[in-house]
This record gives structure tokens, sequence and C-alpha cells, in this order.
């Protein structure tokens, strides 16, 4: 099968290309993350993918809608909202409905996210958003199971790829920050 495979951050992207590749699958991964700020950021994690596409010898896809798109259509009024809540949701949406029409334009069988292998986002709303995007081509798959988020970490490391500490948004980071206080 060929699937588009969303890609948050190259460390989450290790333990899901292994899986998918021990499935079978011909995978190219699609970096959308139009969430990511500052831009400095968003640098840092597309050239942490680009190597990891390197070295697994996939192919890679790259967005280039902007921050303000994202900050409008996925934000714009959920800019309050806790982090795992409605705008965690509408972020999710919005990155799976971008790799839907990248999926459907370039003729794959299916697509899936990287995000379900990380312990901080909720597989089961990440499957109902794919879902009702599209029930039968998004590929349902919890990258967690048989400790999938360590063994990413445990590749990340092997492979020097960067590894930041918030989710990407301007909204994560300053949840990341009044934590540390």
């Amino acid at each position: 099968m060929r699937i588009l495979l969303h890609v948050c951050c190259a460390p989450c992207a290790t333990h899901c290309v292994t899986v998918l590749k021990d499935l079978g699958h011909d995978i190219t991964l699609f970096f959308s993350n139009a969430n990511i700020d500052p831009h400095e950021e968003y640098v840092k994690r597309l050239k942490a993918v680009e190597g990891l596409a390197k070295s697994t010898d996939l192919p890679l896809l790259v967005d280039d809608i902007p921050h303000s798109a994202w900050l409008n259509q996925a934000a714009k009024g959920f800019e309050r909202e806790k982090e795992r809540g409605p705008r965690c949701t509408r972020c999710f949406r919005f990155s799976l409905e971008r790799t839907y029409a990248v999926m459907v334009k370039n003729g794959f069988d299916s697509f899936t996210t990287t995000l379900s292998v990380s312990p901080h986002k909720h597989t089961p709303t990440l499957f109902e958003v794919g879902r009702a995007i599209d029930p039968d081509r998004f590929f349902a798959i919890n990258f967690k199971k048989n400790n999938g988020f360590q063994h990413s970490l445990q590749l990340a490391a092997e492979l020097g790829l960067y590894r930041q500490d918030y989710c990407g948004c301007e909204f994560s980071l300053s949840a990341r920050s009044l934590a540390e206080m």
C-alpha cells in the first residue's frame, strides 16, 4: 500500500517508519506543520526530517502553507484553550486535511500520522479526526503500542536527530513555559 505519512517531527517518525516498513508499506513522508512557531523552530524540525528522509531513503513532500493560515483556520478563537483541548483537535484536523488533500492529489492509497506515537496525544481523538476525513483511507495505527515512543527516542538518539521540547505552536510553548515556573 502506498501511504502518505504526516510527520510531526523526525524523532516521532523514526519508529513509525520502522513499523510501516515492517508491514510492507511504500511510504512517503509529508511534513505539514504550519502550527510550528517560531519560524526558526520550524526550520530546525524540517532539517531533522530532511535528514531522516535521507537516512531512510524515503521521499519527502513539504507543505508550503504559512503559519498565519494555521492561526486563522485552526487556532483563531481557541487561543486560550488548554493543551490537549479543542485547539489541539482543530490542529489535528488541519494537518490531517492537508495530508488527505496531498494523498488524493498524488494518488496514494491511504494516509496516517506520526502523532499517535506521542504519549502527549490522545490517539482516539486522532483516529476520530482521521476517520471523519475519510473512513476508508485513513490508516488508524497506534504507534504508541509496543513501546513505540521509547523506541522513537532510542532511534532519534542513535541518528542524532534534533528533538524539540514542546508540541509546536506558540500556545504549547507558552504552556510549557508556564509549567516550568
